[in-house]
């Protein structure tokens, strides 16, 4: 794998997330690409350059930061490394396959989707995923409540939307996790527990 491309993609996040405080930040998305290298080892089959180009531009252009369209930020990253129009929409249609807001009951249809799309997911559960929960809910000046609630709604759900093996193995232990924090919220808030044990 070209490593040029690599070195220039870290850097091309810290520009373009360097503002960012609320769990959106270049430092999640270098997670997500360690997670998507580490599943990918495991994955044979998969274009490792394309997973790690995705993985690594896959909040590029998130509708909830930037207002682009059709990938800009991605493309024009990729159009000015010299990347095969071909290769520049196979990666698009990756980086398009992760958001779980938007992919809702949609799983990716090729290997390195799955793969990207298991490494964010991965990256919203534990530790790091209850950390990114709240910075988000304090940036945007949400209540506690409201970033519970998010438990509910998204980070629960995400040990059984895993699309891989090895993204199943590493989800298991972070759901132990998050369900633990819960139940000690819940305990010293009073609050009646809404998940089963």
């Amino acid at each position: 794998m070209d490593q040029q491309i690599i070195r220039d993609a870290l850097e091309y996040i810290q520009q373009l997330f360097c503002q960012d405080a609320g769990g959106h930040d270049a430092e999640h998305t270098v997670r997500v690409w360690r997670t998507a290298m580490r599943i990918a080892e495991q994955t044979p089959s998969c274009n490792m350059r394309r997973t790690a180009l995705a993985a690594l531009l896959h909040d590029a252009d998130d509708h909830k930061l930037f207002m682009t369209e059709n990938n800009a930020n991605a493309r024009s990253f990729l159009v000015k490394h010299s990347v095969p129009e071909d290769e520049i929409e196979r990666i698009c249609r990756v980086i398009n396959s992760v958001s779980f807001s938007r992919n809702q009951g949609r799983r990716p249809d090729t290997i390195e989707g799955k793969i990207v799309q298991d490494a964010d997911r991965l990256d919203a559960m534990g530790a790091i995923g209850i950390a990114r929960t709240f910075a988000y809910g304090g940036l945007h000046a949400r209540p506690l409540g409201e970033s519970i609630q998010h438990f509910y709604d998204k980070l629960l759900l995400l040990r059984d939307l895993m699309n891989t093996e090895a993204g199943r193995e590493l989800a298991e232990k972070r759901h132990a996790f998050l369900k633990m924090f819960l139940r000690e919220y819940l305990e010293e808030t009073g609050e009646p527990c809404r998940f089963n044990s």
